[in-house]
């Protein structure tokens, strides 16, 4: 089994054949090999592809688009049921958080194919199980197999791929279930272990508020990696009990320095509004609704208390980390969800003047992850290490951007940051992309093809150009 640490691919013949002009043979596997095949997904690729002028970009969203679906997917059916494993990629468990991303850019097309929206609805059922197996865990096996992770000093399972607790890894199953269920209509999966597995998130946010107590998790791991493991016995770096949650990892997996991870409760607040919303609409729980309204007004007022921070130059901005005692980290990470994220995510409005002043923080030389360098500037983060920039950042920058030349910048990042595999990958170095981490991750993959999507839909011109 691979480590979720990343690994430097060996692309020197990748940076050959980038070199040389490229027929863009389709990368995809053929079609007998590919994990799930829906008909909707290929007249997208079909339809968008004629729309895009530039034939490399081209080739990147008819390899990219359809890869969570063509490599990534185990489907079958258990108890006249869909379910759905979905694994990252290179790394054969299915986290949470990323399956859940992988995933979401084929919500739209559901109701056109109703093959992909059983896929779709067993990734819901999936992820149920999981939670109820165990809150606290970011990523699972394909049954009890065993993990390399298994001495991890926590409470393992051999279902348990690895136990990091992440907030965002509950918060991205919310997401998924309540856009399935709004794109789609079908409530069908909100049966009555969705409905422990929602009071189990809600209990679990609960714990991790830490008011009275530490809660029941502990996380340790023997290692000389120092953000793969938790201080003061395996809590973490302690935090003012004030009404905000606990995250002992962030999104990247990476330890947290200060314990209140200001996106990912940001989302949680979010999250609690759709499971509210769920419940109220859909199940006739108006109580539990209430609870979860009254759990994400709470969320909101220790927000406006303690997240955020005035810096020098941009102004009052979002901290990425504070402990409620005066800590704060000042940064951003491309990993989701991630502060450029807010909007996307739909934490906050695009014109919020808070995320404005954010945005221009974590896009500039003040934050200590954004690099510039011969192959492009972008966001990156700790986890692929110093001088390694994200696909993912690029990403959400052009989604969460109104400006063309900015979009168009990371396009033409985007293109040389594949290294002539016509892929996208973890990280890559800021001087030469033919260094990058992760030949095979989907959710990037993924994801620039919903940039794709997003561009075919609101600003066809920048396609077309």
């Amino acid at each position: 089994m691979f480590s979720r640490r990343s690994f430097l691919a060996s692309a020197g013949a990748a940076a050959s054949a980038a070199a040389q002009p490229r027929a863009y043979v389709s990368g995809r596997p053929d079609p007998a090999r590919r994990s799930f095949r829906s008909d909707a997904v290929e007249a997208t690729i079909a339809a968008v592809k004629r729309s895009i002028a530039d034939p490399e970009l081209g080739w990147m969203f008819e390899n990219c688009f359809p890869n969570t679906l063509d490599t990534t997917v185990r489907y079958r059916e258990v108890d006249g049921q869909p379910d759905t494993f979905v694994i990252t990629g290179d790394i054969p468990a299915m986290w949470l958080r990323d399956s859940s991303a992988q995933v979401w850019p084929y919500l739209p097309l559901a109701k056109e194919d109703a093959r992909l929206k059983r896929l779709l609805a067993g990734v819901v059922r999936r992820q149920t199980k999981c939670i109820l197996i165990d809150p606290y865990a970011n990523a699972f096996n394909d049954g009890p197999t065993g993990s390399q992770w298994f001495k991890d000093r926590t409470v393992m399972k051999p279902e348990l791929h690895e136990r990091k607790w992440e907030i965002d890894s509950l918060c991205f199953p919310v997401r998924l279930a309540h856009g399935y269920w709004r794109g789609t209509g079908d409530a069908s999966c909100f049966d009555e272990a969705w409905r422990r597995a929602a009071a189990l998130v809600v209990q679990t946010f609960r714990e991790q508020q830490r008011l009275k107590n530490r809660g029941p998790y502990r996380f340790q791991r023997v290692t000389a990696v120092a953000s793969d493991t938790l201080t003061n016995g395996g809590y973490g770096n302690p935090g003012r009990p004030c009404g905000l949650i606990h995250s002992a990892f962030r999104p990247s997996d990476d330890a947290c320095i200060f314990p209140f991870l200001v996106p990912s409760n940001l989302f949680a607040r979010l999250a609690l509004e759709q499971l509210g919303e769920i419940h109220a609409s859909v199940l006739g729980d108006h109580g539990f609704a209430r609870e979860c309204a009254a759990f994400s007004q709470e969320l909101k007022e220790a927000a406006a208390k303690y997240v955020f921070a005035d810096h020098p130059v941009h102004g009052r901005i979002y901290a990425y980390e504070v402990d409620a005692y005066g800590g704060r980290v000042l940064m951003d990470d491309a990993n989701v969800p991630s502060l450029m994220s807010l909007t996307y995510l739909g934490c906050c409005a695009p014109g919020d003047p808070l995320y404005r002043n954010t945005r221009r923080f974590v896009l500039s030389g003040d934050n200590m992850y954004f690099y510039a360098g011969r192959a492009g500037k972008g966001l990156g983060g700790p986890h692929s290490g110093l001088d390694m920039i994200w696909p993912l950042g690029l990403i959400l920058q052009a989604i969460t951007s109104d400006d063309d030349r900015e979009i168009r910048y990371c396009l033409s990042v985007l293109k040389t940051a594949h290294a002539g595999t016509g892929f996208m990958h973890e990280s890559f170095n800021k001087d030469d992309a033919a260094r990058f981490t992760r030949k095979w991750f989907a959710w990037a993959n993924t994801m620039f093809g919903e940039l794709i999507l997003k561009l075919h839909a609101t600003r066809p011109a920048l396609l077309n150009a």
